[in-house]
Order: C-alpha cells, then sequence, then structure tokens
C-alpha cells in the first residue's frame, strides 16, 4: 500500500459525510435497478475529493457488494465459457488505464468521466434497442470489447461504456446476465485496485475511505431493495439519469470551459 501523499483530512466530518452521501446515494440505485454503485457513486467522490481519490475510495464497496451478486446464479461453467476473453482482457486493460491514469492530470481525466457518464445518462433515459453481435463475431469482438472496457475502467472509474452495454447486447437470460454483471464486476475490481496499489494510487487513508463505505453502501442497498417493491423502476431511472446529467454537465464544463 502506498504512502500517504494525500493533502485532504480522511476523517474531516465533511470527507466522511460526502463518502457516506456518495454511497447511500449509490447503493440505494443498486438495490433498486440492480447496477450502478460505482456510476453514482464517483461523481460525487470526484467531485468532492479528486478522480483519483475516488477510484481508490469505491474499491471496497464495490468488491463487497459484488461477490453476493457473482455468487448467487449457478452460471458460473456458461459465464466464463462465454465471456472468458472478455473478462481476460478487461484486467489487462484495466491496468493499462490505471497507468493512463497515474500519468495523467486529473482535472482533464474527470471532464472525459464527465463526457462518458453524459453519453451513459442520454443512452439509459432514451433506452434503444442495441443490436446483439453475430455469433461468428462475437469471439473476436469480446476481447476488443473488453480491452476497452478495462482502459476507460483505470482511466475514468467507469465500467458502463462499453462494458454493460455490451453484455446487455449479447441477450443473454436475465438471471445469467445479472450474475455476469456481478462477475465481470468483482474481477474489475480486484484488477483497478490491483492497478491503483502497484501505481502507488492505493493508500492508507483511503482504504480507510472505502472501507468506511461499506456500511452506508449496503444500507442504501436495503433502501433501495424496498423501494423496489414500491416504486415504479422506470420512473426512478428516469430521475436518477436525470440528475447523473446534471453531474455529467458539470464535470465536462469544469474540466473543459470554467
Amino acid at each position: 500500500m502506498a504512502a500517504d501523499p494525500w493533502t485532504v483530512d480522511p476523517w474531516s466530518a465533511a470527507t466522511i459525510a460526502l463518502v457516506a452521501f456518495a454511497f447511500l446515494f449509490s447503493g440505494t440505485v443498486k438495490g433498486v435497478v440492480g447496477a450502478g454503485l460505482p456510476t453514482f457513486s464517483l461523481p460525487i467522490l470526484a467531485l468532492g475529493l479528486g478522480l483519483k481519490e475516488g477510484i481508490a475510495v469505491i474499491i471496497i464497496p464495490a468488491l463487497i457488494t459484488n461477490v453476493w451478486q457473482a455468487i448467487v446464479g449457478g452460471q458460473h461453467a456458461v459465464i466464463f465459457r462465454r465471456l472468458g476473453s472478455f473478462l481476460v482482457a478487461v484486467t489487462f486493460g484495466t491496468w493499462i488505464g490505471v497507468t493512463i491514469l497515474a500519468r495523467s492530470d486529473a482535472l482533464f481525466l474527470s471532464g472525459i468521466l464527465g463526457v462518458f457518464l453524459f453519453l451513459y445518462s442520454v443512452f439509459s433515459l432514451a433506452t434503444p434497442q442495441i443490436p446483439a453481435p453475430p455469433a461468428r463475431v462475437e469471439k473476436y469482438l469480446s476481447p476488443v470489447m473488453g480491452g476497452a472496457t478495462g482502459v476507460m475502467l483505470g482511466m475514468i472509474g467507469s465500467f458502463f461504456v462499453p462494458g454493460v452495454l455490451y453484455l446487455q447486447a449479447l441477450r443473454m437470460p436475465r438471471d445469467t446476465l445479472v450474475q455476469a454483471m456481478g462477475v465481470a464486476f468483482t474481477i474489475c475490481s480486484l484488477a483497478l485496485w490491483a492497478g491503483l496499489a502497484g501505481n502507488g494510487l492505493f493508500s492508507a487513508s483511503l482504504a480507510g475511505l472505502s472501507a468506511f463505505g461499506v456500511v452506508p453502501a449496503l444500507i442504501g442497498m436495503v433502501i433501495g431493495q424496498r423501494l423496489r417493491r414500491n416504486l415504479s423502476e422506470h420512473r426512478f431511472r428516469q430521475a436518477l439519469f436525470s440528475v447523473l446529467l446534471i453531474v455529467a454537465v458539470y464535470l465536462t464544463l469544469r474540466a473543459f470551459v470554467l
């Protein structure tokens, strides 16, 4: 684990409140829609802590909340047979992405994050149907999509573009897709942790904040699961992605305009 060059007080009331809110909010999203903890927590953390620090803080909550999703379902053989090359490529791509992150301007990359979150939000609000790739093309496309996903994950902490979009396009049965995302998220989180630690971006204070984030994330998941039983998922997603769209615009403007 890296020495701690971070100048922000990790245990100030403001920092703790920010981390608690980020994971309570994103955990609630995950409880309602089954995904989105890094996607919705990272913009909040990046605004308050910085992009590099925010990516480090999401590691432990992402691992804890995705391991169970990866375990349940009994489709491991099917998932690894179909997505093996995708998962291997994600691992290598993540290391490349984190290496770029360690050597790049965090403000510029936060702007890139804003652009991708903007595109993802617009896509999610429009909900178009992604065409499924032909079976003969999938074996060649999977490692390309995995590598691209890993690079983006390592650089800006987002798995959704193109990872989740590609997995959705494969038209797997719903339960298999949910477990496949859990497996992919878990492997990505491990690869991201290894890349951050190897590049000196996972300090003791950030590890402590990341561990602290598990509690509000789990509380948020319980809240979200209860909301899911009483709330239209479609309306909830519309509201959430509208908020994410606003955050994405702010991150982009702050990096490239303001």
